[in-house]
């Protein structure tokens, strides 16, 4: 094991820090190339991964909106979802927000999407009490819809 690996199992930062001046200075062959490798895909990974999971909430509070808007509103008649509505604007502003950064997870997004969806659906009837089966098996909104502020789906 190299000096750079052993930093790397001892002091990430330090790690970190040498791997700037090395790739600063051009010096390519001193790299601890493997744990740079597993970085960067790690990196990948946490965006793609913080997506999902923003696109999970987004997802959950909007089949909530649908399937449980209207029998709250008839059971309590001031109830408005506002709660939910602000949720879906932080969401939507944070997965806007994140392909903005990161324009390149614009490819993974409906995979996100795909993958997120069965999450939302747990998550929604865990919050609503409506058994899973209560939900679509797909994805009912498009990625438009999903990421269009003005998008509420009609209540049912």
């Amino acid at each position: 094991m190299n000096d750079l690996a052993v930093s790397y199992e001892k002091d990430y930062h330090q790690w970190i820090e040498q791997h700037i001046q090395l790739l600063k200075t051009g010096q390519w062959h001193a790299l601890d190339t493997v744990h740079l490798i597993e970085e960067l895909e790690g990196m990948a990974n946490r965006d793609k991964h913080e997506l999902v999971s923003h696109l999970v909430i987004l997802m959950a509070h909007l089949l909530r909106w649908q399937f449980q808007l209207k029998h709250l509103t008839e059971r309590w008649g001031e109830f408005q979802g506002n709660s939910w509505r602000a949720s879906m604007i932080e969401q939507r502003y944070r997965v806007q927000a994140q392909l903005e950064h990161i324009p390149s997870l614009k490819n993974a997004l409906n995979d996100s999407i795909i993958r997120a969806y069965p999450k939302a659906v747990l998550l929604a009837a865990k919050e609503t009490g409506l058994d899973k089966n209560h939900f679509p098996i797909h994805c009912p909104y498009t990625v438009e819809q999903i990421l269009d502020d003005d998008f509420y789906p009609q209540a049912n």
